[in-house]
């Protein structure tokens, strides 16, 4: 049985485990802080289950623990930041934070990001500009080739997915986030760790066959959503953020989950829009109240007991894992009781 963490236990434990490996402690805690948020909206594959791989790579030499975060070129209304080989929560931070600034006095900012690494759940950034009553769309190349072309089996284009938040005024705000294939690999990542079969339908071998078992997933590929259409999208979105940002992309993509040491030149792009550029901005929030709530009340299937909107369930995982905590299964504990010996700080309390 999974134990209920705490999400301020699991930012002190994130934040003592980067600071240990000379990660200077606000750059720390601002990535234990995004982790941990990750956790508490039910993205298990991208928080604190990533902590002993990004310290792999970062004991191995693969990622840079003091970069120097720059922007490299700009205009009024794009920029194009060089990450110096930073990890990714600080680096699409930065372009995010950027990208609002520019919207603000623009109307509308697209901001890209070369030389960074893995950052996590798209809607991280892609709410962000939500606190300024601003629209956040995300796109990144994913940090590993799990999806051929449409009829093909050679690996060349990842997940790569994208997260698009909306802000409304009394409602949730509106935050689609997902990966171009059916299930992103940190779902099969999660799966193999728990001792779980995957659903058909995520993943086929190379023969075409349902590929079952997450611990064989070397032996076949993720599948596309809508077929043809997803390998499509996957396409577009690795072509501007990555292809755009001179980041990798297609074959110059590095598998970071079986390589510690190469440098993955993640790219990643993030456009913030004004709604003020466009009309009252509390009009349309509250314009944006009315489309939830009449999707939320329109007639339902039998046997369908609610109608969701992207992002609702996220938000309903934060605040039960607020209040009870993070579940962390018995496999996942046991590796960050190593990784707290490794680096000598105390272990995950439950």
């Amino acid at each position: 049985m999974s134990d209920k963490v705490p999400g301020e236990q699991l930012r002190r434990f994130m934040t003592d485990a980067f600071a240990a490996v000379d990660i200077p402690k606000e750059d720390a805690a601002r990535i234990a802080g995004l982790m941990s948020r990750a956790d508490e909206s039910g993205a298990d594959g991208h928080g604190i289950f990533r902590l002993p791989q990004y310290i792999r790579r970062i004991k191995a030499g693969a990622v840079n623990v003091r970069p120097t975060i720059r922007v490299e070129r700009e205009s009024a209304a794009t920029a194009l930041i060089d990450g110096d080989n930073g990890m990714g929560h600080l680096v699409m931070s930065m372009a995010t934070e950027t990208a609002i600034a520019k919207a603000k006095t623009a109307g509308v900012a697209w901001v890209g990001a070369r030389m960074s690494n893995h950052a996590g759940p798209a809607s991280l950034y892609a709410s962000m500009p939500i606190e300024h009553g601003l629209i956040g769309i995300y796109m990144a190349v994913g940090n590993a080739n799990h999806l051929p072309p449409w009829g093909g089996i050679d690996m060349l284009l990842s997940t790569n997915p994208i997260a698009i938040g909306v802000p409304a005024h009394e409602e949730q705000a509106v935050v689609l986030d997902m990966a171009t294939t059916v299930a992103a690999y940190g779902k099969v990542k999660t799966k193999a760790q728990r001792g779980e079969m995957m659903p058909e339908g995520w993943m086929i071998d190379r023969e075409g066959k349902p590929l079952l078992d997450p611990k064989r997933a070397e032996e076949g590929f993720l599948l596309p959503i809508g077929g043809y259409k997803g390998y499509g999208l996957a396409l577009m979105f690795g072509l501007l953020a990555g292809t755009l940002n001179g980041a990798a992309m297609g074959r110059d993509v590095i598998d970071f989950n079986n390589d510690d040491t190469s440098v993955t030149n993640t790219g990643h792009c993030i456009v913030v829009v004004d709604p003020a550029a466009f009309g009252d901005p509390a009009q349309f929030r509250r314009n944006v109240d009315t489309v939830v709530r009449d999707l939320r009340a329109s007639r339902r299937l039998p046997g369908v007991e609610r109608i969701w909107l992207p992002g609702e369930q996220s938000a309903i995982k934060r605040a039960e894992r607020g209040r009870d905590g993070v579940p962390v299964p018995p496999a996942l504990k046991a590796t960050l009781a190593k990784v707290a010996a490794e680096l000598n700080i105390a272990p995950l309390a439950a």
